[in-house]
């Protein structure tokens, strides 16, 4: 059974500034980052619990071919999106996000 999924409005805006920071580099690139997050999304609600943890709750899915994690946490059949996060910025600013 595929877990429901639910996503911090702050993440949705994350993934939102990603994809135009890429196209605005490279026509297209900012689709083909949304791909790989979309890849991510499928292989977390498939297998939440085999991204390692990164806290008591938090687990981090590194996207593929771009410098991003998805930070969630899996509770009782459900996946909640902390943070969509550049590799590069600052560590854990997303932890008030938690519930």
């Amino acid at each position: 059974m595929i877990p429901e999924a639910d996503i911090h409005p702050f993440s949705s805006r994350e993934l939102e500034d990603a994809a135009l920071f890429y196209d605005q580099r490279v026509q297209g690139l900012g689709r083909r980052s949304l791909r790989g997050v979309e890849k991510a999304i499928e292989q977390i609600l498939l297998f939440p619990e085999s991204a390692p943890l990164v806290g008591d709750t938090v687990r981090q899915k590194v996207v593929d071919r771009f410098p991003y994690s998805l930070f969630y946490i899996f509770e009782k059949k459900a996946v909640f999106f902390v943070a969509v996060a550049h590799q590069k910025r600052e560590p854990m600013y997303w932890k008030d996000r938690l519930p």
